[in-house]
């Protein structure tokens, strides 16, 4: 292996620089590659820096001072509240201590601060710190605390998402007398790769780097980098490795020395992708480059770091950060749209064993459904305005090139072909100009398919019982006892005040009646054919929309009979079609987690076709936005596209946003906050693409989004509104602020703001001969 690293160091060090930085960035691409656009990455930070003292003397760091020129060796707990409370007003989703190397080692009055406030250790007075910072303001700890040993490592992991010790050389040169690293014990190459391994032991994400232009050689530079690869492939624990280049700062003694030139650097910076391996990110600080940004992206890098909108670079604070919209432009220009990422890397969360289970909830609330960083405070059911407006649901603030392969998958869904898997994982992850363009495309779409007019259908929901012998992680409307509720209480519903609700309906105007309730342990077969005949005698023209899957499912069971012959019983007597709700994911090892006594995919999907084979319609529906990710979301299309295609009964495809706030997993930190607002209209618009020549009508939920909100998806490939849900009880348990009926008025405004005209509709889209809500 010594040979072939020489080899390898050979050909990085002499390879021409514009061929050595091209092999970089299709590494890179390739990297984010088949299922991810290419995108660049930033983590919105808050600077904490704890204390300015360190155990070493590093010749070239203005941070490091000493007792007599701070007013205290250390920021109080007040002062490092107020910090991260103004991070987090600012959007901020990390709080990143930094700090010197154990200045207790050096410090007598780093040692009486400490002792006053019982702490015996910089790194204990850190950690709790770091706890407070967790609970008090949601921000994600990230920890550059030096050089620790596994038990400390440990000890951080329930308040720390991750963990930061630069490795900045391997060359024991730069100890000599005369040399940056002299009188630093702790920059002892071989110190620093201990705390990393003991980092890796400890099942922490970290991140890591190397500094250039501080006198080492360009073999030393690669030399590090081999290291720092050594280190991942023997731990998995490194999640990025940033190559940052030394600037000389007044004041110290290496104010004079001449730092690495931009060839040196973007060398660098390239034979860091081609050596690490692909799960670890390369960075480089943009405040410290600010010229030359677009060309650390032809290098090879991935991602500018934590970036504040709030504190400066302390460490660097002549460098002051890029503004982000100018970032945004640049990486525009570029074809890699700028995320916001957590502190901690998608990888780690999904992984696991890695992040402790004491700080895994506060990741969950601030993660989108790639692990990345919510794009606003937004969540389905708040009563707070969707973030984007009816014109530009995606904020398209800068244009940028659109990858041809995109362009490709556009056609093909646009030429109905079927899309496979990846390409629909890949639309979904998209990002600026690359989502405006899925947008567009299923606008464009919907345009062809349904025309300008946006349906809807008068109906009312009777939710017959809320009580249910099933545990679903996510339904906060399903009670089993008194006690058990969140804010409703246990009921059910006789015939009588059922049927008596129905004929308040179709007093109001209502063509449809939707009835859908908990698997109450006494029902059968016969409750729901009572309910049904109720119901039918009370309002015989009455379109009857009932019972779920899982409800058919248990009917047929507690009678004895094959499912089909069920479903024949409920038609005969008179229902209209089904509710294709209870799917939540088409994936069983999400539905293991959220719904485990539930129907099986399999079984779900064997009940929709039984149904449609007995000439009873369906809708479909997807629920998201807690444990799945998009290649959940790509099976769950493509399942429903099959079933369609084979039985041609759907009638709509129904995106269901998880209402979070009362949600059981939700509250015991086990999910994210429902999808965000990226997400919601992401899976609009490539449902209409995924399933075009399938599932024609793409509903909006107004309950879930807020009509705004609904608007705002008509103009992404929507078509339908829904219901005017008199009674909606189910979203409305599960926190959903945004009321009980819809106001046709409401609705016709919600689809005039993007120029189209409202109709209403029968449940199977037939025409009604006037509009009798209006």
């Amino acid at each position: 292996m010594a040979r072939e690293d020489d080899a390898l160091t050979t050909r990085l060090l002499t390879t021409p620089l514009a061929a050595l930085t091209a092999e970089a960035r299709g590494r890179r691409d390739a990297r984010q590659g088949h299922h991810t656009p290419a995108r660049m990455t930033y983590s919105p930070k808050v600077f904490i820096p704890l204390t300015r003292l360190c155990a070493d003397v590093c010749h070239y760091c203005t941070f490091a001072t000493t007792p007599s020129r701070l007013e205290a060796p250390y920021l109080s707990e007040d002062e490092v509240l107020e910090i991260a409370r103004a991070g987090a007003a600012a959007g901020c989703k990390e709080a990143l201590f930094t700090l010197g190397d154990a200045p207790e080692r050096r410090y007598a009055a780093a040692r009486d601060w400490l002792a006053e406030r019982g702490f015996a250790r910089t790194i204990d007075y850190v950690r709790h710190c770091a706890a407070r910072v967790l609970q008090e303001t949601g921000l994600l700890p990230h920890v550059n605390a030096g050089v620790l040993d596994e038990d400390d490592w440990r000890m951080l992991r329930p308040v720390a998402a991750s963990v930061g010790l630069m490795l900045e050389s391997t060359s024991r040169r730069l100890l000599d007398k005369g040399m940056c690293h002299h009188g630093s014990p702790d920059k002892d190459p071989a110190v620093r790769l201990a705390s990393l391994t003991a980092a890796g032991r400890a099942r922490v994400a970290t991140t890591s780097g190397v500094l250039i232009g501080i006198g080492e050689t360009p073999e030393e530079r690669i030399e590090a980098l081999l290291a720092l690869r050594d280190l991942h492939a023997a731990h998995g624990h490194l999640q990025e490795v940033i190559v940052q280049n030394f600037c000389p700062k007044p004041g110290t003694k290496m104010s004079g020395a001449i730092e690495a030139s931009e060839a040196d650097f973007l060398r660098t910076i390239a034979a860091a992708r081609i050596v690490l391996p692909d799960d670890v990110s390369v960075q480089a600080p943009p405040n410290l480059n600010d010229e030359r940004l677009a060309e650390l992206i032809d290098a090879g890098i991935d991602d500018w770091g934590g970036i504040s909108p709030v504190t400066l670079d302390h460490v660097n604070p002549e460098a002051p950060w890029p503004e982000i919209e100018r970032l945004e432009a640049v990486c525009a220009r570029a074809g890699m749209p700028l995320v916001e990422r957590l502190t901690v890397y998608p990888r780690f969360l999904a992984e696991p064993g890695w992040l402790d289970p004491a700080i895994r909830p506060a990741v969950l609330r601030l993660a989108d459904a790639e692990g990345l960083g919510r794009d606003s405070r937004w969540s389905p059911g708040v009563a707070d305005h969707a973030p984007g407006t009816v014109q530009t649901p995606l904020a398209r603030r800068h244009e940028g090139p659109v990858a041809a392969r995109l362009h490709r998958i556009l056609d093909r869904a646009a030429g109905g072909t079927a899309l496979d898997a990846d390409e629909i994982a890949a639309l979904f992850a998209t990002r600026g100009a690359a989502a405006q363009a899925v947008v567009e495309a299923a606008d464009a779409l919907r345009a062809q398919v349904r025309g300008d007019t946006v349906t809807y259908v008068v109906n009312r929901n009777i939710n017959y019982t809320n009580i249910c012998t099933h545990a679903c992680s996510f339904c906060a409307f399903s009670k089993t006892s008194s006690k058990g509720g969140l804010r409703d209480k246990p009921y059910n519903l006789d015939l009588e005040e059922i049927a008596g609700r129905a004929r308040e309906a179709v007093a109001r105007g209502a063509t449809e009646v939707c009835l859908q309730g908990g698997i109450h342990p006494s029902y059968t077969g016969e409750t729901y054919l009572a309910i049904l005949r109720a119901v039918k005698d009370a309002c015989p023209d009455l379109h009857v929309h009932a019972f779920s899957p899982l409800e058919v499912s248990q009917g047929a069971r507690t009678l004895g009979m094959p499912v089909a012959d069920y479903l024949a019983m409920l038609r005969d007597a008179g229902l209209g079609s089904l509710p294709g709700t209870a799917a939540e994911i088409l994936c069983d090892e999400v539905r293991a987690q959220i719904c485990p006594d539930k129907l099986t995919t399999g079984e779900w999907l064997e009940v929709v076709g039984t149904a449609h084979r007995a000439g009873l319609p369906t809708t479909s529906t997807i629920m998201f936005g807690h444990l799945e990710s998009p290649r959940h979301w790509a099976r769950h299309l493509l399942a429903l596209r099959d079933l369609q295609l084979d039985t041609g009964g759907i009638t709509e495809f129904v995106p269901l946003p998880l209402v979070h706030m009362e949600a059981p997993f939700y509250r015991k930190g086990q999910c994210r906050k429902g999808p965000t607002w990226r997400e919601a209209v992401m899976m609009h618009a490539v449902a209409r693409l995924a399933l075009h020549g399938a599932i024609d009508s793409i509903q909006v939920s107004w309950v879930k989004l807020g009509m705004d909100g609904a608007a705002a998806v008509l103009a992404a490939g929507a078509n339908d509104l829904g219901g005017v849900l008199m009674d909606e009880s189910i979203s409305r348990a599960a926190g959903a602020a945004h009321g009980q009926l819809a106001d046709v008025a409401a609705m016709r405004a919600a689809a005039e703001s993007v120029g189209r005209k409202l109709r209403q509709r029968t449940t199977l889209y037939r025409d009604v001969a006037a509009d009798v809500m209006a």
